[in-house]
């Protein structure tokens, strides 16, 4: 890959990483410029998930540290996480290059119009500040696993509106839990990936180093912010992501 392009990549991934700690729907960005770039198509999808996998690790740190984080409680919806991002991730092997690109544009257009059109009310703003687990939602959680396993592109995003939704988290918490979730979630799939050769291993060092470095600066201000901040970048960028998506259906 040429310097220009590496260097691009990398403030790319940097920022969007910064900023997906609070929004998610990193890869509906990332993955397809690595396809203008004539990255193939599997291999951007693996590579994209193996930075992915690190980029969780230094967004979860900050959480664990100050102390947001119940790891035993959040047990079910890992187990669960690990089996339906695994299946994702071997059907990635399966597919063709262009089966993939046509998964990358229907997924822009559902997880912009769930995160538009889905519920925005959190536990916080009912006065309750507990959440507890519930059948539909741990259902949810293992199908967004599956196409997180597959692509991601907007998995944490669907996935901290679910678990406000499912199980009562405020808009803080359901950030928190979905950085652990996805640590597993791009784990497994990594190791999918791996195993059926797909991974870029040397752009995947640089990108992962890049994801790792700006996820843990974008969640130290993110435990800093209170509720009403949270829920207005995640909005905002929504929007954002609806803006995007009417910029390229004209464009193409």
């Amino acid at each position: 890959m040429a310097g220009q392009a590496l260097v691009a990549l990398i403030f790319l991934f940097f920022v969007t990483s910064a900023v997906g700690v609070v929004t998610g729907s990193n890869s509906l960005i990332t993955v397809p410029v690595m396809f203008q770039f004539g990255i193939d198509e599997k291999v951007a999808v693996a590579t994209n998930m193996f930075g992915l996998t690190f980029m969780a690790i230094g967004a979860t740190i900050p959480f664990l540290r100050t102390g947001k984080l119940d790891v035993k409680r959040l047990s079910p919806l890992i187990a669960v996480t690990l089996l339906g991002s695994a299946f994702g991730a071997a059907l990635v092997g399966m597919m063709t290059g262009s089966g993939l690109k046509l998964v990358v544009s229907v997924a822009m257009i559902a997880i912009v119009l769930f995160t538009l059109l889905g519920p925005r009310t959190s536990g916080a703003e009912n006065g309750n500040s507990e959440w507890s687990l519930t059948a539909v939602g741990l259902v949810a959680t293992f199908l967004l696993a599956i196409y997180g396993g597959l692509y991601s592109g907007g998995y944490v995003t669907v996935l901290t509106a679910a678990f406000v939704a499912f199980f009562g988290m405020t808009y803080s918490g359901a950030i928190a839990a979905t950085k652990l979730v996805n640590v597993f979630s791009s784990g497994i799939a990594t190791l999918v990936f791996m195993w059926q050769g797909l991974v870029d291993y040397k752009l995947g060092a640089v990108l992962a180093v890049t994801m790792f470095v700006g996820a843990y600066a974008g969640a130290y201000f993110v435990t800093k912010m209170n509720e009403a901040w949270l829920r207005g970048i995640f909005i905002a960028t929504v929007l954002l992501l609806a803006v995007k998506l009417i910029a390229d259906l004209f464009l193409n």
